[in-house]
């Protein structure tokens, strides 16, 4: 899997370390296409069509648009077949699930095909995510927030997250689609309106194939569904992956049932956390919107990668898009905007780690060298960074990670853990970025009491109601 299947680039900025290798030399996309990448040729009027020095030489679509008369338009539109016929929004969701059913039933590198789940595994799931809510009774003052305990196929895994991924991508998608509006030539902003139909379903069919493969191979890697750091299923559903449990833990020399017991003991974590803390969700979901909102298209490069397609050839669309297209404003906003998201994951991923450890250590003999294997596997670009890169040039860095994870272990050993939790109570009482620098500076920081600050503000915000009834008694002018 790319690290940028999207063509998505990370941000101007020096890498942590460890990152150093990981960025690949990216090629202009420029190269030499067909001459008629559209199969335009026995168009009438496309004579000429991309000639040197011909009508629109530096921009595709000048080219193919502006020697064609009008009324040729249907007949070109009629050539780009189904690819063309999408009406939805900016992702082609329907050819995503295709591919990525299609994706997963090709089977993993290891030669893994998915099966269907047994009634044995399933009992063993169920089994697994009970016990693992027992023992983080005693390691967290959250609730379990597991109503029921499910073991998923990868098939199974790509339909139940499907609705979260269309949460996560339409936003740049829609941005996407809107730039490939942008860059229709001038003279033909007054036929504009079938045209960026036409590059909407162009965009959607990019996104969907994109989408389809990236959450195909990641369904062949992942264990359950808040992998990633995000509730990706049914809300108080704790699913495991049997078949991909059964991979991860394959070399380990680690009994099968702690393998799948220290797994389930993230997963029922990752849902006492999304379950109990109402706003979390939100908030991780509308920082990812907020970043691609920041996010510029390079228009010259997109002219160039659908100036050059080929229908019958889609893979050459793939191969240009992960060239890089896209990347991130270099604003201050953009930058919060990376940093809050960043921080939130780090966050969330540091405290699932610091409990199940806590929950794990004194019943688990292989506690240590299962949450290293973990912290390995983020490390080498597991799912979540893969994914992350995927969408938005997002990697959830080791480094965060860890600090985070230190930082909740310090704030259990000076305040207990529901002075912890209690953390969650509010997005403003999380430790921010800066935070995870000095993690003893923000243990020791006397934390403001927001129930009492909440009760205040509404206080006051009854007040001039209150005044306002007592004039209107007495007749007051308020004037």
């Amino acid at each position: 899997m790319s690290d940028t299947p999207f063509g998505f680039g990370l941000p101007p900025e020096e890498p942590e370390d460890g990152d150093e290798g990981k960025k690949k030399d990216q090629q202009s996309g420029g190269g030499q296409g067909p001459a008629n990448p559209f199969g335009f040729g026995g168009l009438p009027g496309a004579g000429g069509f991309g000639g040197p020095g011909g009508p629109g030489a530096d921009n595709p679509f000048a080219a193919m648009f502006g020697s064609l008369n009008p009324n040729d338009l249907g007949a070109a539109f009629q050539q780009l077949g189904q690819m063309l016929s999408y009406e939805g929004g900016p992702v082609n969701w329907d050819m995503a699930k295709q591919i990525a059913r299609q994706t997963v039933s090709q089977g993993t590198a290891d030669g893994t095909k998915d099966a269907s789940v047994g009634p044995a595994e399933r009992t063993a799931v169920e089994e697994a995510v009970r016990l693992a809510d027992l023992w983080l009774d005693d390691a967290t003052s959250l609730p379990s927030g597991a109503g029921s305990a499910v073991a998923w196929s990868r098939a199974e895994w790509v339909e139940a997250t499907l609705p979260a991924w269309k949460e996560l991508v339409d936003p740049v998608a829609e941005r996407v689609g809107t730039a490939m509006g942008d860059v229709l030539p001038e003279e033909m902003q007054a036929m504009a309106g079938p045209l960026i139909g036409m590059m909407r379903s162009m965009g959607g069919a990019m996104f969907g194939t994109q989408i389809g493969q990236a959450v195909g191979v990641l369904a062949g890697e992942v264990v359950g569904s808040t992998d990633i750091g995000l509730p990706l299923g049914p809300a108080g559903k704790a699913a495991l992956l049997p078949i991909n449990i059964g991979a991860f833990g394959k070399d380990l020399g680690v009994p099968q049932d702690e393998v799948r017991l220290y797994l389930a003991l993230r997963e029922a974590a990752h849902q006492r956390l999304f379950a109990h803390v109402p706003w979390l969700r939100s908030h991780l979901f509308g920082a990812v919107d907020g970043y691609a909102r920041g996010i510029k298209v390079d228009t010259a490069k997109l002219e160039d990668v659908v100036g050059q397609f080929d229908p019958q050839n889609p893979e050459q669309l793939q191969d240009a898009l992960q060239q890089g297209m896209f990347q991130p404003e270099d604003t201050p906003e953009q930058k919060a905007a990376l940093a809050r998201l960043e921080t939130a994951l780090a966050l969330v991923e540091g405290w699932v780690d610091a409990v199940v450890h806590a929950a794990a250590k004194p019943r688990l003999s292989s506690a240590d060298a299962l949450r290293e294997t973990l912290r390995r596997r983020r490390a080498s670009g597991g799912p979540a960074e893969q994914t992350f890169a995927t969408l938005i040039g997002l990697e959830l860095r080791p480094r965060r990670l860890r600090d985070a994870s230190r930082l909740w272990a310090s704030l259990t050993d000076a305040r207990g853990v529901d002075g912890r939790d209690g953390l969650w109570a509010h997005p403003d009482m999380l430790p921010t970025a800066s935070d995870l620098d000095d993690p003893d500076g923000f243990v020791h920081r006397e934390q403001l009491d927001f129930s009492e600050l909440d009760k205040m503000l509404g206080e006051a915000a009854e007040k001039p109601d209150l005044r306002k009834k007592d004039e209107d008694e007495k007749g007051y002018d308020t004037e």
